[in-house]
């Protein structure tokens, strides 16, 4: 077997798994003479215990071998979300169409009878790097093109009410740390849906929202614009391509179970209804354990959330009180007070606004035609981290 190789091919890394010696020097040969990276394997398990550490870009993988198949071998491997993506080329001497069925089934992409021509190999092996290739691309696309929506929408959100940002990022940490704990297969949905599931909140007045999270009375009429809030929100949110499912676990966060609520998207609503939920008590002085206990009593909690957030401690944040030319602000600092025109009459900036490269550039503009004093009082962090989403989009399948 060869030793595995850290420096990563141009060409591609590709996995060949065959319990014949011959046929993977044979493979072996072929291949590198083309400028692959092989990394050969007698037995299954022995490629599914490395590929953790070093995915391949392509496996190569024979059916007919001892202790574990190669159909079971390509279950356990698509059954893993992080490499569900990985190619996998079915080499077999089997050549009834049940066989064939069966490995695409199992999650194959394609299949090469034994004996097997050089020239069939290498051109089935580029075809499907070639897709591979494609389909990364078509990721980091799709990554910056959300991460870059999720980010303009998040600053609106700022500039509207520094209240329902602060809110969101509350929601956000529980959120992340449910779905870190429970290891849930796209992440990346739940934690743009609690980063944007209050964004409809927007079109609703700061008295009523900041009522509502904190469980204070509303009235009729005010109950029922907050209810509507979710509803603004996957209207918004609708038009971003590849955000459908996102939009639909916002839209169900006060009612997971509701009718019209898609399968797909209940147990992210779900994960958004108990955030809220707790974040709220948090905010009213609750403690963990207690809150905990209490919704375990109510079938509308998920219990294995519930167990998942037995350790969970909110981020703290610690700040120092500072008065700063306009010039000094800095990303990541918070407004303690409104910023205003010279004659008081707009407010420029709220009080609770996290600063952003946008919002300075903003105050800057103002200081410049002079309608604005010069000096802000803000707070400063000197540990932990402020609630701007980063790289939301990273848990996006590869």
């Amino acid at each position: 077997m060869c030793a595995l190789t850290r420096e990563p091919s141009p060409s591609g890394s590709i996995m060949a798994v065959d319990d014949n010696p011959a046929n993977l020097k044979l493979l072996e040969d072929m291949l590198r003479a083309h400028g692959y990276e092989v990394r050969s394997f007698p037995r299954g398990r022995l490629a599914l215990a490395v590929i953790d550490r070093e995915p391949p870009d392509l496996i190569l993988l024979d059916i007919d071998m001892p202790e574990m198949s190669g159909y079971e071998v390509c279950e356990q491997l698509k059954s893993n979300h992080r490499h569900s993506g990985i190619p996998v080329i079915f080499l077999s001497a089997l050549y009834s169409i049940g066989d064939k069925v069966r490995g695409f089934r199992s999650g194959g992409v394609d299949y090469i009878s034994k004996p097997f021509q050089f020239e069939e190999v290498q051109a089935r092996v580029e075809t499907h790097l070639k897709l591979r290739r494609a389909q990364r691309a078509e990721h980091e696309l799709l990554e910056k093109t959300l991460g870059g929506a999720v980010q303009v929408l998040w600053e609106l959100i700022q500039l509207a009410s520094p209240m329902l940002s602060l809110r969101s990022h509350s929601l956000r940490d529980i959120v992340l740390w449910i779905t870190k704990r429970m290891e849930i297969t796209d992440a990346w949905q739940y934690e743009l849906a609690a980063t944007l599931c209050l964004i409809g909140c927007i079109a609703l007045p700061d008295d009523i929202v900041e009522r509502a999270c904190y469980g204070e009375a509303l009235s009729p009429d005010e109950a029922r614009m907050f209810r509507a809030h979710p509803e603004a929100a996957l209207r918004l949110l609708s038009h971003i391509p590849r955000m459908e499912i996102v939009a639909e676990m916002v839209w169900g966060q006060l009612d997971p179970q509701a009718q019209g609520v898609p399968e797909r998207a209940r147990r992210g609503a779900r994960t958004l209804h108990l955030a809220l939920e707790v974040d709220r008590r948090i905010q009213k002085g609750a403690k963990l354990g207690t809150l905990l206990a209490e919704l375990k009593s109510s079938p509308q909690f998920d219990g294995v959330m519930l167990d998942a957030l037995a350790n969970y401690a909110p981020l703290q944040m610690e700040f120092e009180l500072r008065r700063l030319p306009i010039h000094e602000l800095r990303a990541k600092m918070v407004l303690e007070k409104d910023v205003r025109s010279r004659d008081g009459k707009l407010v420029i900036l709220k009080a609770g606004t996290t600063l952003t490269e946008t919002w300075i550039e903003r105050l800057e503009n103002f200081a410049r035609t002079q309608r604005l004093e010069e000096i802000a009082e803000v707070r400063v962090p000197v540990r932990g981290h402020i609630g701007q989403p980063e790289a939301v989009a990273q848990g996006i399948e590869k």
